[in-house]
């Protein structure tokens, strides 16, 4: 197979500047937004299957991981895994198109060592499953997740509800997580501009191990804007490390001793800048980047961005490549694969008033076919995924049940 990748994308996004996202949005403060349909112009040409893939755009932290000794490397390993999974919402204001129920995504990337499939499990509420897995049996990640979306008035927020597992085959390790908020600012005027925060606990059920992890608000003077910072604990809650750093650009591990210290001969030197109060939530403006504390080791630095990606969705190189059809893949790849979707590709192309027609007749057709379900006394029937008990956690999941690969695509729903 050819691994040279899409580098670009075959047109520049159009200008969101037209469109009055407030007539829109004003009818729904407070409320979900799964529900309500948005223009297409707010919209990036990927499908919600193949924004949650670029999860694995650093997979060499995984493959580090599993190359690592020590029970307390590994998991800085999988904790900087755990913000790189996250960096490519930097600056991704579009939002990525709502999976259709059935939809599928697959990506296999040799060079990388994984393979991925994922599946739209459920429609109402929106949760779409994934599972990756290791070319040469190392690892297992896997996970559903809901988006919950909610709007206030400036911003939108979202949720990411769902739990993540990463099991490190050959240590015989199970770590689990979910991911932080993230929010969209300035969705009625200003430049739009995204925080994630919240808190990420990270678990290693083998050890009792835990690392947790603050991504922090960007607060009153705009100082903590991007920040991460954690530390790692064992079992009987001493502390083993500190972590920190942004999602943005880089995360490092030190001794608690060491940044304790530093932190306080920080204090010493700070000033207070005040912040005014107008229209738009401006963005902070970025901070001298983050300030290494001595005795450091660096566990993930963030690749630039392609020098065009500002006119592509600000996507990052590896999100050019995930809707790209590459020749030969026809013969292979599963009908509902959102490759083949319709209103992404001509998005993609540039074609905004085909994409928006398109985007339109999908999603009549989904709905039909949900009344037809209806009429005919019929359940929905998942295909790859099957509702079961996630072992490490008690809770319930869409675990993957098999076969993907074996491409038997007998009897899969028409939903393009």
């Amino acid at each position: 197979r050819q691994e040279t990748k899409k580098t670009s994308l075959p047109a520049p996004m159009f200008s969101r500047n037209t469109i009055s996202v407030w007539s829109i949005l004003k009818k729904c403060i407070g409320l979900e937004l799964s529900k309500i349909t948005m223009p297409i112009v707010f919209n990036e040409p990927l499908s919600f299957l193949q924004r949650i893939t670029e999860y694995m755009e650093h997979t060499y932290l995984i493959n580090r991981a599993c190359s690592l000794s020590d029970s307390v490397e590994r998991m800085q390993a999988v904790a900087a895994f755990a913000v790189s999974a996250v960096a490519s919402q930097w600056d991704r204001t579009g939002k990525p198109f709502n999976p259709l129920l059935g939809e599928t995504y697959e990506l296999t990337r040799e060079d990388q060592g994984f393979r991925l499939v994922s599946e739209q499990v459920s429609h109402h509420p929106p949760v779409s499953a994934f599972h990756a897995e290791s070319l040469i049996g190392d690892f297992v990640f896997h996970g559903s997740i809901y988006p919950k979306l909610k709007f206030w008035g400036k911003s939108v927020e979202a949720e990411p509800k769902g739990t993540i597992t990463l099991e490190l085959l050959k240590h015989g390790e199970v770590y689990t997580w979910s991911n932080p908020y993230c929010c969209v600012h300035n969705i009625i005027l200003g430049k739009l501009w995204i925080e994630q925060y919240g808190t990420v606990e990270i678990v290693n059920h083998s050890t009792g191990d835990k690392c947790v992890l603050t991504f922090k608000p960007c607060g009153m003077f705009g100082k903590e804007l991007h920040k991460v910072e954690g530390y790692i604990q064992d079992k009987s809650k001493k502390k083993l490390c500190v972590i920190y750093g942004k999602w943005t650009e880089c995360m490092w591990s030190v001794d608690p001793q060491a940044y304790e210290a530093h932190k306080k001969s920080e204090k010493k030197g700070d000033n207070k800048k005040q912040k005014n109060n107008d229209d738009a939530d401006d963005m902070p403006e970025v901070q001298e980047t983050v300030s290494v504390v001595p005795g450091s080791t660096l566990l993930w630095r963030i690749d630039c961005r392609p020098a065009h990606s500002a006119a592509m969705y600000n996507f990052t190189n590896f999100a050019m490549s995930l809707n790209e059809l590459e020749p030969g893949m026809e013969a292979f790849l599963a009908p509902t694969d959102c490759r083949f979707r319709p209103d992404i590709r001509a998005m993609e192309n540039g074609n905004m008033d085909e994409a928006s027609k398109e985007k339109e007749r999908l999603e009549e057709k989904q709905r039909a076919a949900r009344k037809q379900r209806a009429k005919n006394d019929e359940e929905w029937s998942t295909r790859w995924f099957q509702m079961g008990t996630n072992p490490y956690t008690g809770s319930q999941e869409w675990i993957y049940s098999g076969g993907y690969f074996s491409r038997n695509y007998q009897d899969l729903p028409d939903i393009y």
